[in-house]
């Protein structure tokens, strides 16, 4: 039995793709040390790992990239927010790996100074990326603006043009914050682009994988695509639910708040008068400045996977995790990416045909009524790819991968 130190960046986001890979390691007899987001310290106790909240200093530094009108500066923004929790994450890695006398470190793909960390102990260690990190790909557009793939010529024009105008500027203004914060935290050498900073690790585990992602042939043995893991609470469907018989439409926004409420307020208007109940989960408590409609809720919290069950199309923020879960149910998306990630989200959903992507700037309830209306005729696609990528087992696959690098194995498939 090996004990296992993890470390989730504080979002629920990361932190039930952890718990997915986490559940298995120890199904398999590892004992799990964990630092995490701390609302979910309880639960995860619950699960039977040895939890503890981070660091609440890490907690205090909050994405505030939404403010940002590009995508080059929301990249930045979101470099400066890592590399300051970076620093916070630091001792607080320190003290866990102090504690738990870890056979091997697991950290999350945005926690840069636990990595750093990880780094330096020289420890075994493989990296958890919740989503598609922005690493250079033969082949395939440039990461951030959400672009298709077009291997015509002029699509590679296309490719070269905006890796210039934004991909190489992007990396250029995040390597001198993340190699300050590498060496204050960890006395790490440089590094010569954020693409080099993730492949630092020995293994980074990438939760998701064709025919959803992009196949990545440049990216093995170091980075690994293992297909979703995620996790959720069990729990009894709502009363509400149950005496509910219209077909469902699930509206979700961000779990780390990012202005993206006009998604809510758009699909309670569109759909509220078809013959649906729409349920729109709102982890964070904001106004939508509208009355709710009859056919509707507004929820905090419902686990998605009950919703799904029911639902005849998700529109979702473009989130990882609650797109491939749509995707698992055989429910077609509406992809309404706001940042972030999920530009690219929403391009692989239109690139995989399991949905439709609509942008934020085109958003309204007569555009987005005509996309569920066209989503809906994708429910066979969507289920033959949720069947594909639910056949790789992902945090079963995620367990064997890590256990061979406890063993210092490397695969190469």
């Amino acid at each position: 039995m090996a004990t296992i130190a993890a470390y989730t960046s504080p979002s629920l986001g990361h932190v039930l793709p952890f718990a997915g890979v986490l559940l298995e390691l120890q199904r398999r007899g590892h004992r799990i040390r964990l630092r995490t987001l701390s609302t979910e310290v309880g639960r995860m106790r619950d699960l039977g790992f040895d939890a503890d909240a981070i660091a609440p200093s890490v907690e205090a530094v909050e994405l505030d990239d939404w403010r940002d009108r590009t995508v080059l500066d929301s990249f930045r923004a979101n470099c400066a927010t890592f590399c300051e929790r970076g620093r916070r994450e630091a001792p607080d890695m320190r003290a866990l790996i102090a504690h738990s006398q870890p056979d091997l470190l697991l950290t999350d793909v945005n926690t840069w100074g636990a990595a750093a960390v990880a780094e330096r102990s020289a420890l075994p260690w493989v990296s958890l990326a919740t989503y598609t990190p922005a690493l250079r790909s033969r082949g395939w557009p440039p990461y951030g603006p959400g672009l298709l793939p077009d291997q015509r010529p002029l699509g590679r024009v296309r490719d070269a043009l905006v890796t210039r105008a934004i991909f190489d500027p992007a990396m250029r203004s995040a390597t001198p914050m993340l190699n300050a914060m590498r060496a204050e935290v960890a006395g790490l050498p440089p590094v010569d682009s954020y693409d080099a900073m993730v492949r630092r690790a020995p293994l980074t585990l990438v939760t998701t994988a064709p025919p959803f992602e992009y196949a990545h042939d440049d990216w093995a043995p170091r980075v690994q695509l293992v297909g979703p893991t995620s996790w959720e609470p069990p729990a009894a469907a709502p009363a509400w639910l149950a005496r509910d018989e219209r077909p469902l439409v699930l509206v979700t926004t961000s779990a780390d708040y990012q202005g993206d409420t006009g998604i809510v307020r758009a699909a309670l208007v569109a759909m509220a008068d078809q013959p649906v109940s729409v349920v729109a989960t709102m982890p964070h408590a904001v106004r939508i400045g509208i009355p709710v409609p009859r056919n509707a809720r507004v929820e905090r919290f419902v686990p998605h996977s009950l919703l799904l069950e029911r639902a005849i199309v998700a529109i979702t923020h473009g989130g990882l995790g609650v797109t491939q879960k749509a995707i698992a149910h055989g429910v077609p998306v509406v992809a309404i990416p706001y940042g972030r990630d999920q530009m690219e989200v929403a391009a692989r959903v239109e690139h995989a045909g399991v949905g439709v992507r609509l942008q934020p700037s085109r958003l309204t309830p007569e555009r987005l009524r005509a996309a569920v209306r066209k989503a809906r005729g994708m429910r066979a696609r969507a289920a033959a790819v949720g069947a594909d990528l639910a056949a790789l087992r992902g945090a079963a696959r995620a367990a064997t991968l890590i256990e061979q690098q406890l063993h210092g194995q490397v695969s190469t498939r």
